[in-house]
């Protein structure tokens, strides 16, 4: 008898524990190089960009103190600004034009703004910048005017009194800038696309900003830069991660996949002999694996295994004895809690003001829902739907608990509110295992048909009026009981005409799943309960339990179900 699968030797080869290792290895020093390339992108970018703004910063004040030293920059400036607060909005909207550049002709033409030019241009061929201009800020139309601009291309210069739109932020921060550090802004221009611009303010002799020399430098001036710097790294990153994955693979075939292989194939002659009652207590034993870790430690581990397995398979014959002798034990507690529930239908056949029918299927052999309906005075029927957290005996315990709990406390002749509210205080003043139960509890005036009602974390209840087919009633959701101690639940009405029908259900329905992990769903239970909505509350239940067991067919019940349907009459 083989204990491998029937595969072929290609997808065995790939589903190796080498080839694996060699995958996730090499898939983690790519990564790592990858994460390690662009924090040092990252890096440089934020190294590279401030070198670029600190030479732009610098130019800018060194070009600021020459030109105020031997040009009257000040003067020139004032001249300019003067006559571009002095135009109406009309004549600025001609910026550009021969007519409105004609008016700034005395600032043009003057020695000044020519020694200017030619001084700023000996910055932009000394320096790695894109331009060195004097320009100044007006906040009324938001805009920077140009005071001498040398750009090379004429066709690109800008004249005095030339303005362009700026943002409100990038103008304020030149024009409140309060000395601190270097002053400069990177924005995207639509002109320009993104441009840095490092600028120095030029005072007059009371500290008026009179202008601003600016300096800019395109971002376009860092990407040769960084594709330098990246093919770099990325070259020796290459190199070193796969100088890793060669020395971790390797590291790791000798230390894992080997030692693992041996005790594979230990494993597999320990099946054989055992099929044919050979000796099986020196397989593990003989392996000569020292690798000082946890798979050393594995084999020692299997080793004693070896010695112990008989001893094991005597626990085994005693462990059967037992479990049967816990089977005919749960299937009395199956009994008992079965026995508790109300099992007898009809339920109350005198009463003819309504009708009812509840079932309950348990996933093992005792589960945590439970329902219950009891009359709590001639004209007051309780109802109640409840899902404990956990599965089997505990989950039946905490069940049987909750039930007699609640029941007590709604005989007690409270409110339905009042009612949760007390059962939740006494399950909390004691609930040592932490568990919790869900419930739906409503009491039934059979004389009016008004239901009052409370839900504690429980599924929404299903309702059909006389003329209707069955919807979800979204009510209020309180708290789980058992949860928190001290919580009030609140409760809400509805009315019951005659011929209304009431569904009441846990989680065990909506949720029940068939092999595909599909689950039924509120819609699936909706067209179940809708098939035959004039059907008797028994009827309906059956409809549904047929429905949930074709969409679940073969597939295992992991949770109980539980439901109850009414029928309000009247009388």
């Amino acid at each position: 008898m083989s204990n491998s699968r029937s595969v072929t030797v290609k997808k065995k080869i790939k589903r190796s524990l080498t080839s694996r290792t060699t995958r996730s290895t090499v898939i983690g020093c790519i990564i790592l190089g990858l994460v390690a390339e662009i924090i040092g992108l990252t890096l440089y970018f934020i190294a590279i960009t401030g070198q670029y703004v600190r030479q732009a910063s610098d130019t800018s004040r060194h070009a600021e103190m020459a030109v105020v030293q031997t040009i009257d920059t000040i003067g020139l400036s004032n001249k300019v600004m003067s006559i571009y607060r002095g135009l109406t909005g009309d004549e600025l909207a001609e910026n550009g034009s021969e007519e409105y550049r004609s008016r700034f002709d005395e600032a043009k033409n003057s020695e000044e703004y020519n020694a200017l030019l030619e001084m700023l241009d000996k910055y932009i061929h000394t320096d790695n910048v894109d331009d060195v201009y004097v320009a100044m800020y007006d906040r009324k139309t938001c805009a920077m005017v140009y005071i001498a601009d040398p750009d090379p291309d004429a066709g690109n210069r800008l004249m005095p009194g030339d303005w362009e739109s700026v943002t409100e932020a990038g103008m304020n921060k030149f024009l409140d800038w309060n000395g601190e550090g270097m002053l400069y802004d990177i924005d995207q221009t639509e002109k320009y696309g993104w441009l840095c611009t490092a600028g120095t303010p030029i005072r007059d002799e009371s500290g008026e900003i009179c202008a601003f020399l600016l300096v800019d430098v395109a971002p376009s001036n860092i990407a040769g830069s960084l594709i330098m710097f990246a093919l770099q790294t990325g070259i020796a990153i290459v190199v070193v991660t796969t100088l890793i994955a060669l020395f971790q693979v390797k590291h790791m075939r000798k230390t894992i996949v080997e030692p693992i292989d041996a005790i594979a194939e230990s494993a597999a002659r320990y099946a054989v002999d055992k099929q044919s009652s050979a000796d099986v207590s020196s397989h593990f034993s003989s392996l000569d694996i020292h690798t000082g870790d946890e798979i050393e430690n594995l084999v020692h581990i299997m080793s004693d295994m070896e010695l112990d397995l008989a001893e094991h398979e005597e626990r085994i014959t005693k462990i059967t004895a037992e479990k049967e002798r816990i089977g005919a034990e749960l299937h009395m507690a199956t009994l008992i809690q079965r026995s508790i529930l109300p099992h007898n239908f009809p339920a109350f056949p005198d009463r003819t003001e309504f009708d009812l029918y509840a079932s309950m299927c348990s996933a093992r052999e005792v589960g945590g829902d439970f329902y219950d309906f009891f009359l709590i005075d001639d004209d007051h029927l309780g109802l109640v739907m409840a899902d404990v957290s956990g599965k089997g005996v505990p989950a039946a315990l905490f069940m049987m608990v909750s039930k007699v709990i609640l029941q007590s406390c709604a005989m007690l002749g409270q409110s339905v509110g009042e009612t949760l509210t007390k059962t939740n205080d006494a399950i909390c003043s004691n609930n040592q295992v932490e568990m919790f139960v869900t419930v739906w509890f409503g009491i039934l005036e059979i004389s009016t048909g008004k239901l009052t009602a409370a839900n504690a974390g429980h599924e929404f209840p299903a309702l059909r009026r006389a003329d209707g087919e069955f919807e979800l009633l979204e009510d209020e959701h309180g708290f789980v009981i058992g949860g928190i101690a001290g919580l009030k639940y609140s409760e809400y009405e509805l009315f019951l005409k005659p011929g209304d029908k009431l569904f009441l259900y846990t989680d065990g329905v909506p949720e029940a799943t068939d092999a595909g992990e599909e689950l039924f769903g509120n819609e699936r239970m909706l067209d179940a309960l809708n098939k035959d909505v004039s059907a008797s509350p028994e009827k309906i239940l059956e409809e549904v339990t047929q429905s949930v067991n074709a969409f679940v067919n073969d597939a295992e019940q992991f949770d109980d179900m539980t439901m109850m349907c009414l029928e309000y009459k009247g009388r």
